[in-house]
């Protein structure tokens, strides 16, 4: 098991009160698994990405990652934001080896390893391109590879398409989702978007609204093997969305 949430709440503590995020949270995660998590706005989705990353603690209950309480920060565990967060006046070779350098392990090893991700994922015609010169597509990528430079083993994705429009967001959620499935990585994908949710997806957990409680979790059966666009037309996909729309507290 890769990821396990046991009993998980969380509240804030305000200067008029507390706040309860999360509330009694249980779920599981397996190795090589991709899992959405959906929502109403504030139930604790990305408060929830937060404990994984180790960047919070719960108030109570407590997360394994294969088996091992997560304390802290890990190189195991790799954080995607909203934005891509690229900085402008580093080329692409420069945003994807910092990681390294600021860990002193900008090896020729790891170059090589960066490269052949680069090359891959078809951006080593750009080593020399600023974040500017990029596509919203290619930027995305160059973030994914950034991530995948410490190469953790499970994937948190904070609505990384948000930024796109439509059909490019269809287009770069596709790319992506081929390239973690490629590296064999785990990965838990925060979305309002529930169409995204289906395509992309082997589960799908929904969060009550605040503070968040796991309503339900929805197995996508029959969609397995499928490209993010062959879900989207397939005869499943219409139920499974109606499905989800109705489980959740508020349009999200």
């Amino acid at each position: 098991m890769m990821i396990h949430v046991q009993n998980v709440s969380l509240t804030y503590q305000m200067p008029d009160g507390e706040t309860p995020a999360l509330r009694g949270l249980s779920f599981d995660i397996e190795e090589g698994a991709f899992v959405s998590l959906v929502g109403p706005s504030g139930c604790g989705k990305s408060t929830l990405l937060s404990i994984l990353a180790g960047l919070e603690r719960p108030t109570a209950g407590q997360v394994l990652l294969r088996g091992i309480p997560i304390d802290g920060p890990s190189p195991s565990v790799g954080y995607m934001l909203q934005k891509d967060h690229l900085f402008p006046w580093r080329t692409v070779w420069g945003n994807v080896t910092l990681g390294p350098e600021l860990q002193g392990q900008n090896t020729p090893e790891q170059q090589e390893k960066l490269r052949t991700l680069l090359r891959r994922y078809g951006l080593s015609d750009f080593l020399d391109h600023t974040p500017d010169r990029l596509s919203g597509g290619m930027r995305q990528r160059c973030a994914l590879i950034r991530t995948l430079a410490r190469d953790p083993d499970l994937l948190l994705l904070d609505e990384p398409f948000s930024a796109l429009d439509h059909t490019t967001r269809l287009a770069v959620s596709a790319d992506i989702h081929a390239i973690i499935r490629a590296e064999g990585k785990t990965a838990l994908l925060v979305t309002h978007d529930i169409s995204e949710a289906i395509s992309l997806s082997d589960r799908v957990i929904v969060l009550t609204a605040r503070p968040g409680r796991v309503r339900s979790i929805h197995t996508l059966d029959g969609l397995e093997g499928l490209s993010p666009m062959e879900r989207r037309n397939h005869p499943h996909f219409l139920r499974y969305f109606n499905d989800l729309w109705k489980e959740l507290d508020v349009h999200v």
